[in-house]
């Protein structure tokens, strides 16, 4: 069923014609604007998400309540008067220990190329002295300055990209804005009033939201950012609470605003189309499915934005390095989340983590700024980022013996570490015409890299399940040993994945299987991609006995696995069979307990001789809902 607009709310038809010029090229891969906007963001890779309002005074914590989720949400969790949040956010936010020289200072140090901080989140409260809403930090908070100016001149110093969130379509301050149903009974908000198309049931409505709120605060407000600060990027959220018609004027506010302004992919989306600059994964992913346009990520250091003392969470380091390789080695950018606190300081925790990753950064930055995919298989002991002449190996973890680049056809003319100085050459020999060996065994102590000086409080390496923290030359070396190679062409490759069958676990992520329903394939077999959160780098939809993954590998000689399979609990539950040749394991899949309950399903020994081998996940049997939630199937080399 279509939805119902009122016809005096369609946008003109000349707009909708002109879409392509609105999406900047989204729509039309001829359109050179969009390659020019995204040059920079190619190159950087790495950048810092700050989520810092006055929000930030309450630490997540109002009355002796704990906000439940992500700190900067608290007024709508706690469903805080506007009243009173005045009293208690807003007039008491005076971040005297404010200081964005040393802010901007450590994410340099961190490798960090970019920085977005948020202008207005969806408390409507603007964190700059706007003109158009004296709902600000500058006119409504005793502190009477605007941090945004001052970072602004600070990321120039320091030679870093600096851009706003803006909540557009999410304003909890606003009588007029959608998300406020506890006080103004607003559509948009947790009670879904007049449903989740709220325009659809309520027309005068959204008349008077068009009016009173985007005409009034919205675009104006977005216009004044781009006027006054000139930013290098604009990142939106929450596009849902508006119609998609809206979402549209608002781009094209911007894109005549700020024609060289890149945009994330939260602002206008129609379906699996995205009319922004840029794909924008959802919330704290880890693993990342391949695409081939732009994409970013935005982990956070925790499992909040905002600053939340009672989340304990924090990721390590190494952990989080490996993440942004794994990002780039994908062509996606790396958006990590720091929270500040209320008093104007980088949480120590949060500044001890972002030194870490400098530290790597200084050593090994070559093989981020400026890299993307190589188009190399998946390789078993970590990925690869590749620049014009040059393939990076991130080295997570390696078995005995020498490392295997597995589908390799170039042969480089030299290769080191990065970590070594003086770029002693490693010694490498080709295996065949597909695979290349290479002498790590023997590697220089110098890479070791001594990422965390001192106790910080943050958590050990927290790899997801069954992904081993492993070391290339010794236990006080980083988690991710960068092997540098150079070619004298941009290097060939190809071929399906090698299996490594000498010590480490060969992790075959769901992410990387082809998807299958009948003779239908990718989208069309009606299995989707999970967000990439921790236990949730899935494949999910599996309704139907028709459907299936598959996963080719090949093996350069005869090798036993143990077979594990890892997966959640789906809502039918059902049986599976796990086939591979002649071989075949079978299983049941319950539905039990929680239904994302991780569950690691032990399937026997696989034994293989050389070649290339195709191993099928299939149902046979799907209970009422889905069958389960895979994860990856793991292959650990055996005797």
């Amino acid at each position: 069923m279509k939805r119902a607009i009122s016809s005096s709310l369609l946008l003109p038809a000349l707009f909708l014609i002109g879409l392509a010029d609105a999406a900047g090229g989204r729509t039309d891969k001829e359109d050179t604007s969009h390659d020019v906007r995204m040059e920079w963001f190619r190159d950087a890779r790495f950048g810092c998400f700050m989520h810092w309002g006055v929000y930030s005074q309450l630490g997540n914590e109002w009355h002796g309540k704990h906000g439940p989720g992500y700190a900067e949400h608290i007024q709508r969790a706690l469903k805080i008067a506007q009243a009173d949040y005045r009293r208690d956010a807003i007039d008491k936010f005076n971040p005297t220990k404010f200081d964005a020289e040393a802010w901007v200072s450590l994410l340099e140090r961190a490798g960090m190329r970019y920085y977005i901080i948020t202008a207005k989140h969806h408390d409507g409260f603007a964190m700059y002295d706007s003109k158009v809403s004296d709902y600000n930090v500058v006119k409504a908070t005793p502190w009477h300055r605007d941090p945004m100016k001052e970072l602004k001149a600070a990321s120039q110093k320091h030679g870093l990209h600096f851009g706003f969130y803006y909540s557009h379509a999410f304003d909890w301050g606003d009588q007029y804005g959608p998300g406020n149903d506890w006080e103004w009974k607003n559509p948009g908000g947790d009670r879904l009033l007049g449903g989740k198309d709220w325009w659809a049931s309520m027309p005068e409505k959204l008349a008077d939201v068009r009016k009173n709120y985007v005409d009034r605060k919205s675009i104006p407000q977005i216009r004044e950012l781009i006027a006054n600060y000139q930013p290098d990027i604009l990142w939106f959220d929450t596009p849902h609470k508006l119609p998609f018609e809206e979402n549209l004027r608002i781009l094209q506010a911007v894109r005549e605003a700020g024609p060289k302004v890149v945009i994330n992919g939260r602002l206008a989306r129609d379906g699996a189309r995205n009319y922004g600059d840029y794909l924008s994964t959802g919330d704290r992913a880890v693993e990342f499915v391949d695409r081939k346009d732009d994409w970013e990520a935005i982990p956070t250091t925790n499992e909040s934005y905002g600053w939340n003392p009672f989340d304990l969470s924090h990721k390590s380091p190494e952990f989080l390095i490996r993440v942004l390789a794994k990002a780039v080695s994908r062509g996606g950018n790396l958006l990590l989340n720091v929270g500040p606190m209320g008093d104007g300081r980088i949480d120590p925790k949060d500044a001890a983590i972002l030194e870490g990753i400098g530290r790597w950064m200084n050593v090994n930055g070559e093989a981020i700024h400026g890299c993307g995919r190589s188009a190399l298989p998946v390789q078993s002991w970590g990925v690869v980022t590749a620049r014009k002449k040059m393939l990076y190996l991130h080295v997570f973890g390696a078995g005995e013996g020498p490392l295997i680049v597995g589908g390799l056809l170039s042969t480089p003319i030299k290769a080191w570490l990065l970590a070594d100085d003086v770029k002693s050459g490693l010694k490498f020999h080709r295996i065949n015409d597909r695979d290349l060996a290479m002498d790590v065994v023997h590697a220089k102590r110098s890479s070791e890299i001594d990422i965390v000086e001192q106790n910080t409080n943050a958590a050990p390496p927290a790899p997801l399940p069954g992904h081993r923290v492993h070391r290339v030359a010794g236990e006080g070396s980083a988690s991710d040993t960068v092997i540098a190679l150079e070619f004298d062409d941009v290097p060939k490759s190809g071929g399906v994945r090698l299996l490594s069958n000498a010590g480490e676990t060969n992790q075959l992520l769901a992410f990387d299987a082809q998807r299958h329903r009948g003779d239908q394939t990718g989208d069309a077999s009606r299995l989707s991609y999970g967000d990439g959160k921790k236990n949730r780098y899935y494949v999910g939809g599996w309704k139907e006995t028709k459907q299936w993954l598959d996963w080719e590998f090949r093996l350069n000689e005869p090798a036993k696995f143990d077979v594990n399979l890892r997966y959640a609990k789906g809502s039918g539950g059902g049986k599976y069979a796990l086939r591979c040749g002649t071989w075949e394991a079978a299983g049941l899949a319950t539905r039990q307990g929680r239904r994302d309950e991780i569950v690691d399903e032990k399937l026997g020994k696989l034994d293989l001789p050389a070649g290339t081998h195709r191993i099928e996940l299939r149902a046979a049997e799907v209970g009422q809902g889905e069958l389960f939630l895979p994860l990856e199937l793991q292959l650990r080399p055996s005797k």
